[in-house]
């Protein structure tokens, strides 16, 4: 019996455009990195942009690089 060990979020390496968030959010719940950048775009231009960027650069500090 092999387990499985708990998946972690983490930041990409490989689909990244500015720190690798939205990427690794990707990776995190198995969907298409545009789609989370599309949702965190749309979700920050309709928040009136702070809450989504200062959300962005907390997740680029706290979330350990891949």
């Amino acid at each position: 019996m092999q387990t499985e060990s708990p998946k972690r979020l983490i930041r990409s390496r490989t689909d990244r455009m500015i720190a690798g968030v939205c990427g690794g959010l990707a990776e995190y719940f198995d969907l298409d990195v545009s789609i989370i950048r599309i949702l965190f775009v749309v979700l920050t231009i309709f928040t009136a942009g702070f809450p989504g960027i200062l959300v962005y650069i907390i997740m680029w500090i706290v979330v350990p690089e891949q």
